[in-house]
């Protein structure tokens, strides 16, 4: 089994972060979050990262970084991030099997934690 990762990213995705890094001095990659907000509970949160913290997981895909707040891990497990162009909208997108429902602008989601016994399995078996 490969390295342990708590998200995935599309190709898409992945050149997105590059792109980012790319225009921005200092840069490494993206941290990606969940905060308490939303008509249905929760937010993603993406923020740029200059400074790694070492107590996030981190996700690399082709010289794309991503780092997962520690908080997010079990609400995150098993996501996969994307990134869309469309005429409503243009950002990060996230499958996650986690969601239990979303609010109808699709700014927020009710979230359930995975299970910490397998977050915990996953991490030991990387």
């Amino acid at each position: 089994m490969g390295r342990f990762t708590v998200i995935s990213m599309t190709d898409k995705a992945a050149d997105r972060v590059r792109e980012i890094v790319a225009a921005r001095d200092n840069a490494q990659g993206i941290r990606v979050g969940i905060k308490k907000g939303g008509c249905a509970g929760m937010e993603y949160t993406v923020d740029l990262v200059t400074e790694p913290k070492a107590s996030d997981d981190h996700i690399e895909r082709e010289g794309a970084h991503v780092w997962v707040a520690p908080e997010a891990a079990l609400y995150l497990l098993g996501t996969e991030m994307d990134f869309e162009v469309t005429q409503l909208r243009t950002g990060f997108t996230f499958r996650n099997p986690n969601q239990s429902s979303a609010c109808g602008c699709g700014e927020s989601v009710e979230l359930q934690a995975a299970d910490l016994k397998a977050l915990a399995e996953a991490r030991a078996s990387a």
